[in-house]
């Protein structure tokens, strides 16, 4: 397993760990649970220490189990032959059950709201984004978020040069696709956001999308 940098938030301070070459899925439970450790979300549900909760994809066989124990939470691929409780969940939904949980519904309500962890403000969002993709290969000089405030539109313009792209759409919509909790191809095809760049860029994008939902 990678042990990952201690993370506290406030009195609470929880170890999430994920395997080595961990899975797309893995990976994305890990961030999330990270991001409740750091804001301090679901505290009780994060410090559990006996359980096995296997994590399905309603709509792709991806499938993966958190592991609580008295030294933290482990992430792993696959599921236990027989987990104290199993959840099927929307991946690009934030993890919406999508069914009713079978086994420990108790603990089934812990871990849903242990990956619900609270979004971000959307341009401190941006800022976190723009800090951990702007040094990719090909990444625009200018990263500018446009939002509707209750005062008309507002804006975020991160970096400086010749070369800008933009994505505009509601502040909890930017705020999901910047924080790393929706994705940003996922949340395109919806047409809940807009975007002005060249089909390269927006490739440069949609890669720098995923390091942040997968924490790569």
């Amino acid at each position: 397993m990678t042990a990952p940098t201690s993370t506290s938030a406030g009195a609470a301070e929880v170890d999430v760990r994920i395997e080595d070459d961990a899975s797309p899925l893995v990976r994305l439970i890990g961030r999330t649970l990270r991001d409740s450790v750091r804001t301090g979300h679901a505290v009780d549900a994060l410090k559990r220490s006996s359980g096995t909760v296997a994590i399905h994809s309603h709509d792709t066989p991806q499938a993966a189990t958190i592991t609580f124990g008295d030294n933290g939470i482990d992430v792993s691929s696959g599921v236990p032959a027989e987990p104290d409780t199993a959840l099927t969940v929307d991946l690009n939904a934030r993890f919406a059950p999508t069914a009713e949980p079978s086994g420990d519904a108790d603990l089934a309500g812990g871990v849903v709201q242990a990956l619900t962890p609270p979004l971000p403000e959307w341009r401190e969002a941006a800022q976190r984004f723009w800090d951990a993709t702007r040094l990719l290969p090909g990444i625009p000089d200018v990263l500018i978020a446009i939002t509707e405030g209750p005062e008309g539109l507002e804006q975020a313009v991160l970096g400086d040069g010749p070369t800008q792209y933009l994505i505009a759409g509601a502040p909890e919509t930017l705020a999901g696709v910047f924080s790393g909790a929706d994705d940003l191809f996922a949340v395109l095809s919806s047409g809940a956001l807009g975007i002005q760049g060249t089909m390269s860029q927006l490739s440069v994008m949609v890669g720098a999308s995923w390091k942040v939902r997968y924490d790569v």
